[in-house]
This record gives C-alpha cells, structure tokens and sequence, in this order.
C-alpha cells in the first residue's frame, strides 16, 4: 500500500520532543539516560500510527517503551497520539530496522514487539522481513536472557515463513496460534494494532507466536 506522504512530515519529527534525535548516543543507556530510571526496556519495530504501543505504554507504568518507525508519515500519526497523553514511559525512534544494531546494546531490550510487518513477498527481499533469520540473529544479541518476540500477522505465508524461521535458529516457541481472537484466553490482555482491527474485521484469522532464544 502506498503511504500518502504529509508535506513536511520529517521536519516536524525531526522537531518534536517524543522523538529520540541521534539515538545512537544512548546505546545501552536508554532507560537511565532517557527514562531516568533502571525499568526493563520494550520496543516495537513497525510501531505504525502507534495505537499498540500507546496503549500498552498506558497499561504498563513500570517498564519503557521506544517505538520505532522509519517512515516519517506514519510517525507522525503516532507522536500526535502521544501529545494527547504525555507518557512519560513512551519515547519514539525513526529508524529503519536494519539499523538497529548501531542503536541497541548488548542484553538491553527486555522484549520485542513485531505487529503486522511488511511481508516483503518477493524471494529476493527475504532478508527484509523482520521475523527473518536475518533479523533474528539482531535481535538475540539485543535480548536480555529470557527476552521474547511477540510476532502478530493476518498473512500466512509471512506467518508460516516466521515460524520455519524460528524453529531454523532455534528459538523456542512458547506461544502459537493461527486464529488469536478466537482463544479467550490469551484475547483478555491483547492490545489490537490498527491493522489488526481492520483486518479481524474482515473475518481474517490473526496469528501470533511468542518465541524465546532457547
């Protein structure tokens, strides 16, 4: 889908105070340098107009959360979400994923968040899809020990491609479904991204793993 460009949209990102400008200067300091506290870390890759990560931040007071997202429209959506709530818990980086290395520390996120990826379906672009093993070796040296990926989808072929993925790297699974909103269970703490309430509202199955580095 083509994102519809809002004119001077990476200037005012680059402007706004809930945007983390040069995050590579807080390489594993995040939360003391821009939380001021030592509460555990959590990130959302693809954090698109940040309804989950807003709404998660809101429900969880005691831990930080860095959203990121590379494309400067759909930031923009979300840090004008955040100035109606302020929380102080909630920070955003406009990154592109590939990157994130040069910004994460060793054992500094406590838990990665991956809702509704691009699902990059063309062979060639493998290595562009976040829950691709590419991205998995990233993510393992970001990780605190027990650290786990939380990976939402409504595409079976990205999900399928996920899981094989994993299993390849062995990471081990801790939580699987091929249709989230009908396990009741699990649907009491779910946070729906924007996506994921357009889509479930089609009747599309939603899939969700939990993995751990085993």
């Amino acid at each position: 889908m083509r994102l519809r460009n809002i004119t001077g949209s990476r200037e005012m990102i680059a402007e706004n105070a809930f945007v983390i400008h040069e995050p590579e200067r807080y390489k594993g300091n995040f939360a003391k340098e821009i939380f001021g506290n030592d509460w555990p870390l959590y990130i959302e890759i693809g954090t698109g107009k940040g309804q989950f990560i807003l709404t998660l931040a809101e429900r969880e007071p005691a831990a930080n959360f860095l959203g990121l997202e590379k494309y400067s429209t759909v930031l923009l959506k979300a840090v004008r979400k955040m100035a109606e709530k302020e929380l102080p818990n909630l920070r955003f980086i406009r990154m592109d994923a590939e990157y994130i290395l040069d910004v994460f520390g060793e054992n500094e996120i406590a838990g990665i968040y991956l809702n509704f990826s691009d699902p990059w379906p063309k062979d060639r672009h493998e290595k562009r899809r976040l829950p691709s093993s590419h991205f998995l070796e990233k993510y393992e040296k970001l990780l605190k020990p027990m650290g786990e990926i939380t990976f939402k989808t409504d595409n079976q072929e990205l999900f399928d491609f996920a899981l094989e993925e994993a299993k390849k790297a062995h990471w081990e699974l801790l939580y699987v479904t091929g249709d989230l909103h009908q396990d009741q269970e699990k649907m009491r703490g779910n946070i729906m991204t924007e996506y994921e309430e357009k889509f479930s509202a089609l009747g599309n199955p939603i899939f969700e793993y939990i993995i751990r580095k085993a």
